[in-house]
């Protein structure tokens, strides 16, 4: 029987590499947890949204208070997002547990909020947030940590498995 390269079940599945679905999925989870963290902000269970920290900080421009500046916020904040999960890759890939990505999103908070907080002039210090703005945010980074770490963590689990049954099944 000849094999038909027009059919749909003959065709190859392009096949990317950990790295870049890595890369991948830190922008997908930087676009989904800021536009949460806008969401947070529009119903009042956080004080700061990502707008407040990326664009409000610098700019002055009055299009950054209008849907304009949220949207520009999340796709950078996906941009940033995509460094965030390669130094997640590079580090803590081979440890597959929700903790580990969890704990990630307490340290990206810890850095976020303490740290970088002198570079983002429009944005107060630590202790003069209210308890609200505290916990949410740090609730949203610590789900945050968790989809990217557990995300990378099962994607190289799953490829180190996957690599391991082929080298059987061909040597």
């Amino acid at each position: 029987m000849e094999k038909n390269e027009k059919l749909e079940q003959n065709k190859q599945e392009k096949s990317y590499s950990l790295l870049s679905r890595s890369l991948l999925t830190g922008f997908i989870g930087g676009l989904i947890w800021s536009t949460f963290g806008i969401i947070l902000y529009y119903f009042n269970f956080s004080s700061v949204g990502p707008t407040s920290f990326l664009l409000r900080s610098w700019l002055n421009a009055e299009w950054t208070s209008e849907w304009l500046g949220d949207v520009i916020s999340i796709g950078l904040i996906g941009v940033i997002s995509i460094v965030v999960a390669l130094i997640y890759y590079g580090l803590l890939k081979k440890m597959n547990s929700m903790w580990i990505g969890a704990s990630f999103g307490i340290v990206l908070w810890g850095i976020v909020f303490y740290l970088l907080q002198p570079i983002f002039p429009n944005i107060p210090p630590l202790n003069d947030y209210d308890k609200n703005t505290i916990i949410s945010t740090l609730c949203l980074f610590i789900i945050y940590g968790t989809f990217i770490g557990y995300s990378i963590s099962y994607d190289y689990q799953d490829t180190v498995i996957r690599g391991n049954k082929l080298k059987k099944e061909n040597g």
